[in-house]
């Protein structure tokens, strides 16, 4: 197996009825795709037997007999990594896979780079629903506010990152949920980091994992990541 130039992490939860668009996306054998399995259904036998069947492509599954969260996901995907850079997407492919590759050969110069549904330029081939596209747009104004970040769209499953600036950050963080992805990003502007945002492919999936519970949950966390009341446990 050659040297990969990105491994790109895959929480995958639960995820057996929407895998084929992602896994069928996967064609590099020089980019390793690591997917982080900690669900009840049989998402994990699928992509093992997907990547016995394409020995050429570099494909990892791990697999948690208890629920990691979207954080703890990639965050164990994290630390397996090989490559020189890291990033993560969704396992809904709500952002394809084309566009991950995409994305890290654009990121020269930058520490890392992070795509948006919310920049001019996106595609939305499928738009989500009128009402989850304004709670996106709250979501991520408060953000703005709470944390200090010039993002537009924080929570677009599009992301790469220099390895080295990853392990530099990573034992600071607390999150576990839905929430990693503010967390990161804050982290790395308080250190100083070079992060640029820009306009991707996107596809709203009906199927979404996100609900109104996991919304109010990640406020109440990034509340307190924000104040300070959550004690390091790394």
């Amino acid at each position: 197996m050659i040297q990969p130039s990105v491994s790109i992490v895959i929480p995958a939860y639960n995820e057996s009825t929407r895998l084929a668009p992602l896994l069928l996306g996967i064609t590099d054998p020089g980019i390793e795709f690591i997917f982080v399995c900690d669900g009840t259904d049989n998402t994990a036998d699928i992509i093992c037997d997907y990547s016995q069947n394409h020995p050429e492509l570099n494909i990892i599954c791990l697999s948690y007999p208890h629920r990691l969260g979207k954080g703890g996901g990639v965050y164990a995907g994290f630390r397996r990594a090989s490559a020189p850079l890291v990033g993560f997407m969704d396992a809904d492919n709500s952002t394809p896979v084309s566009e991950l590759i995409r994305l890290h050969v654009l990121i020269a110069d930058y520490d890392g780079i992070i795509g948006s549904r919310h920049l001019p330029g996106q595609v939305l081939q499928r738009k989500q629903p009128l009402t989850r596209r304004i709670q996106s747009l709250l979501f991520n104004g408060i953000i703005r506010l709470m944390f200090g970040l010039p993002y537009h769209d924080t929570q677009c499953g599009a992301k790469i990152f220099k390895k080295d600036v990853i392990d530099e950050v990573l034992p600071h963080l607390h999150s576990k949920g839905f929430e990693f992805d503010v967390e990161l990003l804050w982290h790395l502007k308080k250190s100083g980091y070079s992060i640029i945002e820009v306009p991707v492919i996107w596809n709203d999936t009906e199927d979404s994992r996100l609900c109104m519970s996991d919304t109010i949950s990640m406020f109440l966390t990034l509340f307190r990541i924000r104040t300070n009341a959550l004690p390091y446990d790394k």
